[in-house]
């Protein structure tokens, strides 16, 4: 069997259910609907007493529930029961094709596979295989961290994003195997759409992939000649926790007195992710809006304007606005109430070459810095920016659309982007738990 190690990656020995529904097995990623308790309480009446990748996640909702270490104790418990009690089937060394049909219409296309925690870095500048695409936190690692360590289960919602306008690796490797039976197919819960998934086992398939990473690997090199081959697009700080567990784990065994070679071949230096090509038809790169609460908006314009360059104009509506933004990759739309309660729509043409979010979300961290009494919060969605915008003491800021041709350059030139800078899809299309691997024995 072909060896991906040049990659960054790896054949994982994947663990699918033996009977268990898609619609009661499979949920959706942990860090979704976190202000919304409501949802995963549906998520639980839906499961009922059934199998379920549900037992097998904490749910971010419940990071701060006094429950939360008796959660994570069953958690673990749960994990070591489905694999002694037959819920799975016997597990093989295959990666996935997966498609994913979302409620909006699209079809998303994705490779499940390992890997090598050793060939990603989070940390900005870095010239690593597998880079991250957003700032990472660090007070977010620590609670993952207690769920990952010594876990006998893994399940994965991290997307990795391919530089790959060309079509070669995902979606030439699914058309290959998709003459093949799936290995699974159904609907997923509450209206979330349908998934499939082919096994990627055969030569002709696996041969395809490595030929394919090694076009795209020596395509996508960073301005020091290394090479950038994935992004990473859904689940930073999940990734960033599987790295601090491994090189924890590597440590503590190194000081046991185990050899490296030994260490090195332990599933913990590996993690489960679903690599998608950011040219992919069924998937859509949505801006993540800015909102400023007792904010002064001339005050605002203005400083961004002196940080950012560019000219000020007013739109008569909302819908003009919208299109002055959308059509311009360096356009910022601010939406406000006047004191006469009038609507007032400025839209700040800057001089920024590189991805908007990348530069304008700096600027706002010194606003507010200087500006004590106001405050940030970050939305989906065109509508929800003029419904806040029209809020007293309010100005809600409209970001023009992410391009994905700047995307990898952007990242590799300015390291990761700030907070929030955009979101995949919708929150019902975001990755389902499904497949799993074994983690610690």
């Amino acid at each position: 069997m072909k060896t991906f190690s040049e990659f960054g990656l790896a054949i994982p020995h994947i663990l699918l259910p033996a009977k268990a529904d898609i619609s009661t097995w499979s949920v959706i990623a942990c860090d979704q609907y976190t202000q919304d308790r409501s949802y995963w309480e549906r998520v639980s009446a839906t499961v009922g007493m059934n199998p379920s990748t549900l037992n097998l996640i904490l749910p971010e909702v419940y990071l701060e529930a006094d429950d939360k270490a008796e959660r994570i104790s069953a958690i673990k418990r749960t994990m070591k029961g489905y694999l002694s009690g037959n819920v799975f089937a016997d597990e093989v060394q295959e990666c996935l094709y997966v498609e994913r049909h979302t409620a909006y219409g699209r079809v998303r296309h994705g490779l499940v596979c390992a890997i090598d925690l050793d060939s990603y870095e989070w940390k900005p500048f870095s010239h690593a295989l597998i880079r991250a695409t957003e700032a990472t936190i660090l007070d977010r690692i620590p609670p993952r961290k207690e769920i990952r360590q010594g876990a006998p289960l893994e399940s994965p919602h991290i997307m990795l994003l391919v530089n790959d306008p060309d079509h070669l690796f995902v979606e030439s490797v699914g058309t290959m195997v998709k003459k093949n039976t799936p290995v699974y197919d159904g609907e997923l819960m509450l209206g979330s759409g349908h998934v499939t998934g082919w096994a990627i086992q055969d030569d002709a398939a696996l041969s395809a992939m490595h030929n394919a990473l090694s076009v795209l690997k020596a395509a996508n090199t960073d301005e020091t000649g290394a090479p950038f081959l994935f992004a990473v697009g859904d689940g930073n700080h999940s990734l960033a926790t599987a790295k601090a567990v491994w090189n924890e784990y590597r440590a503590q065994e190194l000081a046991n007195g185990k050899s490296e070679n030994v260490i090195s071949r332990s599933p913990a230096r590996y993690a489960l992710v679903e690599v998608v090509n950011l040219y992919d038809s069924g998937l859509t790169f949505e801006p993540i809006h800015r909102v400023l609460f007792c904010a002064n908006p001339s005050a605002l314009i203005g400083f961004v304007q002196q940080r950012l360059g560019g000219t000020v104009a007013t739109f008569e509506t909302s819908s003009a606005l919208a299109a002055a933004v959308e059509k311009s990759k360096s356009s910022f739309g601010f939406v406000f109430k006047e004191p006469n309660g009038s609507m007032r729509y400025d839209c700040l043409e800057s001089a920024v070459q590189d991805l908007a979010v990348s530069r304008l979300q700096p600027e706002l961290d010194s606003f507010l810095d200087l500006n004590a009494g106001s405050s940030i919060d970050y939305i989906h969605g065109s509508d929800e920016v003029f419904r806040l915008g029209a809020m007293d003491n309010t100005v809600a800021i409209l970001l023009p659309p992410v391009s994905k041709d700047s995307f990898f350059a952007a990242i590799s030139t300015l390291g990761p982007l700030p907070r929030k800078s955009f979101s995949m899809g919708e929150a019902s299309e975001k990755r389902f738990y499904l497949e799993c691997r074994r983690l610690f024995s």
